[in-house]
C-alpha cells in the first residue's frame, strides 16, 4: 500500500510539473502577444495616416485623368495593391485591440447566410459551390452579427484559396449538448479541398503564422478570439 501510494505521489507529481510548464509557457507567449500587440497597433497607426491620403489622392485622380488603356491597368494594379496594404493594416489594428461586440438577439443562421450572400461573387469566380446543411434555423442567442459574420467569412475565404478553382464549401448547423458549453449551436464548415496538413495544424491559430505568400497570419487568430469573446470554441477537426 504504501508502494503504491509512492507511486501515485510520483505521478501527481509529475502531472503538476508538466501542467506547471504549460502555464509558464502560457504566460510568456500571453507576455510576447501583448508586446507584439503593441508594437502591431503603433505600426499600423503610423501607416494609416499616410496611406489614407495616398488613397484619396488616387480617387481624385481617377476621376480626373484620361489614361491610355496600359496607364489604365497600371493605374488599377496600384490602387488594388493599396487595398491590399490597407487590408493588412486593418488586420494588425484588429489584431492589438480586442472586440468591441454589439450584442443582439439573433439566430446564427441568419448569419451563415449573410456571410455566404457577402461572399457569392469571389465564390462563383473560383467556381466554388457552398451547401448549407439545415434542418431548421439555429436558436436565437446573444451575438455581434458584424464580428460572427467576419469569423465565417474568414473561414470561407480560406477554403475557397485551399480549393483553388472549383469545389465545394459545406456548412453544417446543429445545435447540440457540449461537455463544457452546455446547449450550443454548432456550426461546421468543411471543403473538398486537400485539408490542413498534420504537421501544421496546432499552429494555424497562432498569430502571424501562416503558409500563404501575402498573408499576414492574423486572420485565424482574430477569428478565435472573436469566438471566445462570445464564450464560444472554434477549433480545426480532421
Amino acid at each position: 500500500a504504501l508502494s503504491q501510494s509512492v507511486r501515485g505521489l510520483i505521478k501527481d507529481a509529475g502531472q503538476t510539473h508538466r501542467e506547471l510548464r504549460k502555464s509558464r509557457e502560457y504566460m510568456a507567449q500571453s507576455e510576447k502577444m501583448v508586446i507584439v500587440g503593441k508594437l502591431a497597433a503603433g505600426t499600423a497607426h503610423s501607416i494609416r495616416n499616410p496611406l489614407t491620403s495616398v488613397k484619396m489622392r488616387l480617387f481624385s485622380l481617377s476621376r480626373t485623368l484620361d489614361l491610355t488603356e496600359v496607364q489604365q491597368e497600371d493605374f488599377d494594379v496600384i490602387s488594388e495593391e493599396i487595398r491590399h496594404v490597407d487590408n493588412i493594416v486593418q488586420n494588425f489594428l484588429e489584431f492589438s485591440r480586442p472586440p468591441r461586440l454589439k450584442m443582439q438577439t439573433v439566430s446564427p443562421s441568419m448569419v451563415v447566410d449573410n456571410a455566404a450572400q457577402l461572399l457569392a461573387h469571389r465564390l462563383k469566380s473560383h467556381d466554388v459551390e457552398v451547401k448549407v446543411v439545415r434542418e431548421c434555423l439555429l436558436p436565437e442567442v446573444n451575438l455581434d452579427p458584424e464580428q460572427l459574420k467576419e469569423v465565417l467569412a474568414n473561414l470561407m475565404i480560406n477554403a475557397c484559396e485551399a480549393l483553388g478553382h472549383s469545389g465545394t464549401i459545406v456548412i453544417e448547423e446543429e445545435t447540440l449538448h457540449d461537455a463544457h458549453l452546455g446547449k450550443a449551436a454548432a456550426i461546421r464548415v468543411s471543403d473538398s479541398g486537400p485539408g490542413i496538413p498534420l504537421s501544421i495544424r496546432e499552429k494555424i491559430f497562432e498569430p502571424f503564422f501562416t503558409t500563404k505568400d501575402e498573408g499576414t497570419g492574423l486572420g485565424l487568430s482574430i477569428a478565435m478570439r472573436v469566438v471566445e469573446e462570445h464564450n464560444g470554441i472554434l477549433e480545426v477537426d480532421e
